[in-house]
């Protein structure tokens, strides 16, 4: 069964750093490009940033570039995505998934950038 479980997220004030994980489960996830999104209320999902399966390309959305960085663990299954400098336009619930694959999405982690 594919599980993708989130976490990591709160409340954070601008400038500060939040990092978040996100375990999967079902896959052979040492296989997979996988990706970061978010998604605000009235809005559709978007991609934040993306790793390859070997973590030898990275690329990210222009609004993070220089701020977020995306990482991964193959051996834990385990997809990270460590914010800095903060906004409160980063505030979203975020979620990650594979992108070739479009896995059912998990639960997601709320991050609120707020002072």
């Amino acid at each position: 069964q594919v599980q993708l479980v989130e976490s990591g997220g709160g409340l954070v004030q601008p400038g500060g750093s939040l990092r978040l994980s996100c375990e999967v489960s079902g896959i052979i996830f040492r296989m997979y490009t996988m990706a970061w999104y978010r998604q605000t209320p009235g809005n559709q999902r978007e991609l934040v940033a993306d790793i390859s399966s070997t973590s030898s390309r990275t690329t990210y959305r222009d609004f993070v570039k220089g701020r977020f960085t995306i990482s991964r663990d193959n051996a834990k299954s385990t997809v990270f995505l460590q914010m800095t400098s903060l906004k409160s336009e980063d505030t979203a619930v975020y979620y990650c998934n594979a992108p070739n694959l479009r896995l059912p999405w998990g639960q997601g982690t709320q991050v609120t950038v707020s002072s």
